[in-house]
């Protein structure tokens, strides 16, 4: 038995584990560092763009350093981009809770186009935070690239969907563990479905432009 392999093997799965137990703890920290409402988006920010790293190969590079000059870059901008989508998301809702609610016939009509369009709204914010640290876009490119991308990949965005809620739920039955594995494995779920969808509408684009 090859035991320095084995061991070479262990090494690489504690030092991944510890990786990520770190990067949600640092989420953790600067989320509430912003007082929650300021920190939250940033902080997730950050947490994408060491995730985009890893995801690319770049897995020596220093966790806290990264992640801190991410949040602070990005603190303005990520803000600005996270009230929007939800403010978006709070409209929708009030509209959908509204509509459900309400007594009115000719209204209730619209309930089923509104439910449509949540999912729409919901399926294309899985985006928007991988489209944010992947490209430098401004926020309103953004916001249009993720919905057409969540459009173009229908696979990756229903993987990323099914994948965010399955370890909601399962966190759910064991809370603590929450605090070392959380947004890190949604962020590593989320990020790697987005960048395969990212890498294929470029694959794409650069197929029709030679056709050209």
């Amino acid at each position: 038995m090859d035991t320095s392999g084995f061991m070479g093997g262990l090494y690489r799965l504690f030092d991944w584990i510890s990786k990520m137990a770190l990067l949600n703890l640092l989420w953790i920290f600067f989320s509430v560092l912003g007082l929650g409402l300021f920190g939250f988006f940033p902080a997730t920010a950050a947490m994408f763009a060491v995730m985009r790293k890893w995801i690319y190969g770049e897995d020596d590079i220093p966790v806290i350093r990264t992640f801190w000059t991410s949040y602070k870059r990005e603190f303005i901008k990520s803000n600005l981009l996270g009230g929007i989508i939800l403010a978006a998301g709070i409209v929708l809702c009030a509209d959908f809770l509204f509509i459900q609610n309400v007594a009115d016939e000719s209204l209730s009509l619209l309930y089923a186009p509104l439910l449509i369009l949540v999912f729409l709204f919901v399926s294309m914010a899985f985006y928007v935070i991988p489209m944010f640290v992947h490209y430098d876009m401004k926020i309103g490119q953004v916001i249009k690239n993720s919905f057409f991308v969540m459009i173009l990949n229908p696979v990756s965005t229903f993987s990323m969907v099914v994948g965010t809620f399955g370890i909601c739920f399962a966190l759910s039955y064991a809370p603590p563990i929450a605090i070392l594995f959380s947004g890190n494995l949604i962020a590593l779920i989320v990020m790697k479905f987005s960048s395969k969808s990212f890498d294929k509408v470029h694959a794409k684009s650069q197929m029709f432009l030679q056709e050209q």
